[in-house]
């Protein structure tokens, strides 16, 4: 079993998520909790930022991505829809409260558009306004986000050791570009996961 050299959790802070530079992440498809179902996120350094625990069965409708600590820093659940899959992600604004409209909507195209590699797999709406798309959809374990423009603001793919070894499907290589808000990242990579029945 693959785990990071240093499992040490990093300090509180009141830092923003959104950084002035590039940052690598390591997504381990498994959580902490055994038994149980979720995903870690460590930082460059090895250390843990986010995490998931998911005590009920794979693909569960309500999932909490937290900081290090436990704290719960986003809801997500998954609407059923006739046609379409949509998932809604809510900031957790105190001890127990949540915000009563969405942050962010993920609404995962039709089946017969997904088998198309070159087709998006999911649009991304945050609030009223700004609109991302996920694509590389047929290969489950290398997607990118894209602005509606076209620039790529975060990208996953498997990850690979100094000397070129890649490791398993599991252990992913997560890239966020500089201005971009982290914790938006971290939920649409969530919603990834539940998509691709990993967590």
């Amino acid at each position: 079993m693959w785990a990071p050299h240093d499992v040490h959790a990093v300090s509180s802070s009141s830092s923003s998520s959104i950084t002035q530079r590039r940052e690598i992440y390591t997504v381990w498809m498994k959580s902490l909790v055994f038994n149980g179902n979720g995903c870690t996120i460590y930082d460059s350094d090895g250390r843990i930022v986010y995490r998931v625990d998911n005590y009920d069965c794979k693909c569960s409708a309500e999932v909490f991505l937290m900081d290090h600590s436990g704290k719960t820093l986003l809801k997500i659940l998954r609407k059923k829809l006739r046609l379409f899959g949509q998932w809604e992600g809510h900031r957790c604004c105190g001890a127990d409260g949540e915000g009563e409209e969405p942050w962010f909507r993920v609404q995962k195209a039709c089946g017969s558009l997904r088998r198309s590699q070159s087709s998006e797999a999911c649009t991304v709406r945050v609030g009223c306004g700004t609109c991302f798309k996920i694509d590389g959809w047929a290969h489950k374990s290398e997607y990118r986000i894209k602005s509606m423009d076209g620039e790529v603001v975060a990208g996953v793919k498997r990850k690979q050791t100094t000397n070129g070894v890649v490791l398993g499907e599991d252990v992913l290589s997560l890239v966020v570009e500089p201005s971009v808000d982290h914790l938006l990242i971290m939920g649409l990579v969530v919603v990834c996961g539940l998509i691709n029945h990993c967590m």
